[in-house]
């Protein structure tokens, strides 16, 4: 809009311009060739010099100033006041010719009209100036009004734009907030329709996406409550057939010596997978509580290298037996002391089935965070499986369907670290595999 009135200030300036420069000029020429023909009748070629000045001064009202091969009048104007070019043009021409020149800030308008006798050239050239300074002035003074009422207009442009633009913008901005809105969870995020136009369609259809998403997750979530309300159920009603079957697989370990042997495999076999499922079942009900957000932190003080030492203890993993520990004194934090527990309990015993000895623990304080690393010496993780490590059910050995482990342990080791504010990495060192376990020395 600003350049358009711009442009309109400068296309009337140049039009009225050229209107008044053109009415100047076609009225100059107009009265000199006039004025040339009317006096033409009464000139004898070749002239003289008091023919020449006679023409010229009949031409006085126009300052004419009449040439004749190399002669001229000597009234009026100077033959050397004609532009060189005028009148280079006006001696190969036999047309009227005109120059616009600017004599140290004056503007003047010369004319040359080459003489005809019939069809003849006559040799005679009458030439004629007229000042434009009335006429300059008047285009300054347009050039003044034009660039006046464009500094008006602007101020009222500008306003007129900024509404427009603020009424188109303001409708993408509010769907720009809402799709924000939305992708940061805030399913029922709604806007307003207004009229019919293809802002209002595109409110529409993103009313229309949003509810549709909305029903979408609605459903999705509510399948995932049932899958896990399931599971946890499942997970609880199984706890007690369980504890029933392990006292009875602990009677049979302790008689499987005096059974047959083909009895005494098939006990000892129950005993294993019931062992098995025992804790596959302890491991989906912690996932559980911490899917249901019911997980809960016990903090106490704990001198971390003494609790890890009675984990591996407990577990009967002594140093000296493919372990090596490095876990020195006064590394001090508060911490869960059971989920820690079972922290150091996944990552030792998942090294010790999966990798090599020596199986390496090494505790250290940096800065605010205490760093748990166990570290093995076998096959490592193969690249296909590090991204998905921590993932549940993830095993390493995917041929092998059945294993010792249920594969939720590193699952519930990275839960449990973050839920302290800590969390898991792992990584191949080339000679294994390394976990390391970063928790704050403080509670958040």
């Amino acid at each position: 809009m600003i350049l358009g009135a711009t442009a309109a200030a400068g296309a009337s300036y140049v039009s009225a311009r050229n209107a008044i420069l053109g009415g100047i000029q076609d009225q100059t020429m107009l009265k000199l060739r006039d004025q040339v023909a009317a006096y033409l009748p009464t000139v004898s070629l070749p002239p003289t010099q008091a023919t020449l000045d006679a023409f010229a001064a009949a031409l006085k009202s126009s300052g004419a100033l009449v040439v004749y091969h190399g002669r001229h009048s000597t009234t009026g104007m100077s033959v050397d006041d004609v532009p060189a070019a005028l009148r280079q043009a006006v001696a190969t021409s036999t047309n009227i010719m005109f120059e616009r020149v600017d004599d140290h800030g004056f503007p003047l308008f010369f004319v040359g009209i080459p003489v005809q006798a019939g069809n003849e050239p006559s040799g005679l050239e009458v030439y004629a100036m007229v000042p434009l300074n009335q006429q300059q002035e008047a285009i300054d003074e347009l050039a003044r009004r034009a660039w006046l009422y464009a500094a008006l207009t602007l101020p009222v442009a500008v306003a007129v734009a900024l509404l427009a633009a603020r009424q188109v913008l303001r409708p993408v901005r509010a769907l720009n907030t809402a799709a924000s809105q939305l992708g940061r969870g805030r399913l029922d995020v709604r806007l307003r329709v207004k009229g019919s136009d293809e802002l209002a369609q595109l409110v529409t259809t993103f009313n229309n996406t949003a509810a549709e998403l909305e029903r979408t997750v609605g459903t999705l979530r509510a399948m995932e409550a049932d899958a896990r309300r399931f599971v946890a159920d499942v997970s609880h009603e199984l706890r007690t057939p369980l504890a029933a079957m392990n006292a009875v697989t602990d009677v049979l370990d302790e008689d499987a010596g005096q059974l047959p042997a083909d009895t005494a495999v098939a006990a000892r076999l129950v005993s294993a997978e019931t062992k098995r499922l025992t804790r596959l079942v302890q491991d989906l009900i912690e996932i559980s509580r911490f899917d249901a957000g019911r997980a809960e932190l016990r903090r106490e003080d704990l001198d971390v290298g003494a609790a890890v030492a009675g984990s591996l203890a407990a577990r009967g993993w002594a140093p000296g037996a493919g372990i090596v520990t490095d876990l020195p004194p006064d590394v001090t934090a508060a911490l869960d002391r059971r989920r820690l527990d079972i922290v150091v309990a996944n990552l030792v015993g998942n090294a010790l089935r999966h990798g090599a000895p020596p199986v390496e623990v090494t505790l250290r304080a940096e800065g605010g965070d205490v760093v748990l690393t166990v570290t093995d010496h076998g096959p490592g993780i193969p690249d296909a499986v590090l991204p998905t490590v921590f993932d549940r059910f993830t095993k390493a050995d995917t041929a092998r369907a059945r294993s010792e482990g249920s594969g939720l342990g590193l699952s519930i080791a990275r839960e449990n670290a973050r839920l302290h504010g800590g969390d898991i990495v792992a990584a191949n060192t080339g000679t294994g595999a390394r976990f390391e376990l970063r928790l704050p020395r403080e509670a958040w």
